[in-house]
C-alpha cells in the first residue's frame, strides 16, 4: 500500500479512506440567498464519485453579513437545511466523508450582496467597515457554533473553520492592524483568542463523532511566518480540532528564513507538536509525484484544488497510478464542462485566473 492509499484515523468521526481530500473551492454555483444550487450539488458529488476521501464545500458564510461572493453557499439559516441535507446525503452515497467550510468575510464581505453593513476587527472607511463591538464578536462566535450545529443536523461528518486568506478570523490574527482595546486585540494572543473561542463553541455545539478542522495560511494578509507557526502550534495543542488544513500558495516554496537554507515553508510546520491533530497541506499539488512529495515531507493528508477541478477523479487516478502526471493548463472549456464545472464556475475561472481556460 502506498502512503497516499493508507486510511487516516482522526480523533473524532469516521476515518478517511485515504490521504487525498478535495480542498474548499469558491465556485459561485449556489443561489443568491445561499440555498444550495443544482450546479454546486453536481460539482461536489462528482468529486465524491471521483474517489476523494473527504469532500469539502466552498467557504459557506455563517452570517448574512459575512457573504463575499455571488452564488456563495450559506449555512446561516434553517432555510439552507434542505439543500445542505441533500448535499450531505449525496456525498455519503459516494462513500466520501463530508465537511462544510465555515467562513465569515469580515472586511472582505460584499455589502451589495448581503444588504448588510460590513463588520471587521477595526474601523476601515475605505471598506465601509465598522469595528465589531465586544458583544458583536460574541455574536460571531455564536454564529459559527450555530452553523456547525446546522451542518451536523444536515448530516455532514464535520466542518472546517476558515481562519485563512484574510477573512474575518484571519483579520483578527493580523497583530499589526488589530489594535482593538478589548481582549480580542492588541497582540497575537488577543487575535488568537477569537479563533480558539470559535473552535471551542463549534466543539461544544456538536456531537462526539463530529469532525472539526481549521484552515490557516502562513503568508499575506498581515500574517507573518513566526506568528503563523505560533498559531498553528496553539491550535494543535488545544485539543479542539481533528485536523489543521494548512493553505499555502505553493506547498514546495522555499523557506523565507535565511537561517534555514534548503528548507521549505512547509518544514516550519511539520515539526510542530501535533498532540494527535492531523496536518494537511494545499498549494500547487497537481500530480501524483506532488502528492508523494508532500506526504514524504511529513504531512498526514493533501488538499487538492486545481487538480480536482481539472479532473473530477484525480484522487482515483493517483491511487491507481502514483506517477499520474495530472493535466497541464489551460484546458478547453468543453473539458471543464465535461468535468462537472457549471456556467457560473466556468465564468469565474475564465475571468479570475489567466491560465485555466483555453
Amino acid at each position: 500500500m502506498t502512503a497516499a492509499a493508507a486510511p487516516l484515523e482522526l480523533a473524532h468521526g469516521p476515518a478517511w479512506a485515504h490521504r487525498l481530500v478535495l480542498a474548499p473551492l469558491t465556485n459561485l454555483q449556489s443561489e443568491p440567498d445561499g440555498v444550495l444550487g443544482e450546479d454546486e450539488y453536481l460539482w461536489l458529488v462528482r468529486r465524491g464519485e471521483g474517489g476523494f476521501a473527504m469532500v469539502m464545500t466552498c467557504a459557506a458564510h455563517v452570517s448574512a453579513d459575512g457573504q463575499c461572493f455571488p452564488g456563495q453557499l450559506g449555512v446561516w439559516s434553517d432555510a439552507h437545511l434542505p439543500g445542505l441535507s441533500r448535499l450531505a446525503n449525496g456525498l455519503r452515497a459516494t462513500g466520501a466523508v463530508s465537511a462544510v467550510q465555515l467562513q465569515h468575510g469580515g472586511r472582505r464581505a460584499d455589502p451589495a450582496l448581503s444588504g448588510r453593513p460590513v463588520v471587521a476587527p477595526w474601523d476601515e472607511p475605505a471598506k465601509s467597515a465598522t469595528a465589531l463591538t465586544t458583544d458583536g464578536v460574541a455574536h460571531v462566535v455564536a454564529d459559527f457554533g450555530a452553523a456547525a450545529a446546522r451542518a451536523e443536523r444536515a448530516g455532514f461528518d464535520g466542518v472546517e473553520v476558515h481562519g485563512a486568506h484574510g477573512y474575518l478570523l484571519a483579520q483578527f490574527l493580523d497583530a499589526r492592524r488589530n489594535q482593538r482595546p478589548d481582549r480580542y486585540g492588541g497582540s497575537l494572543e488577543g487575535g488568537l483568542r477569537l479563533l480558539l473561542e470559535v473552535l471551542g463553541t463549534v466543539r461544544e455545539r456538536t456531537g462526539p463523532d463530529f469532525q472539526v478542522g481549521v484552515r490557516l495560511s502562513p503568508e499575506r494578509y498581515g500574517i507573518v511566518l513566526g506568528e503563523a507557526t505560533e498559531v498553528a502550534a496553539a491550535v494543535m495543542a488545544s485539543g479542539l480540532v481533528d485536523y489543521l488544513d494548512l493553505s499555502l500558495w505553493d506547498a514546495f516554496k522555499a523557506s523565507p528564513e535565511p537561517d534555514r537554507p534548503g528548507a521549505t515553508l512547509l518544514d516550519h510546520f511539520v515539526g510542530l507538536p501535533r498532540a494527535g491533530t492531523r496536518l494537511g497541506v494545499a498549494g500547487k499539488i497537481v500530480s501524483g509525484a506532488d502528492v508523494v512529495s508532500c506526504l514524504a515531507a511529513g504531512v498526514d493528508f493533501v488538499s487538492i484544488g486545481t487538480a480536482g477541478i481539472l479532473e473530477h477523479d484525480f484522487a482515483r487516478r493517483v491511487l491507481t497510478a502514483p506517477d499520474h502526471p495530472g493535466l497541464g493548463q489551460p484546458v478547453p472549456r468543453d473539458h471543464l464542462v465535461a468535468e462537472g464545472v457549471g456556467p457560473a464556475f466556468l465564468d469565474y475561472l475564465s475571468t479570475n485566473w489567466d491560465d485555466f481556460v483555453a
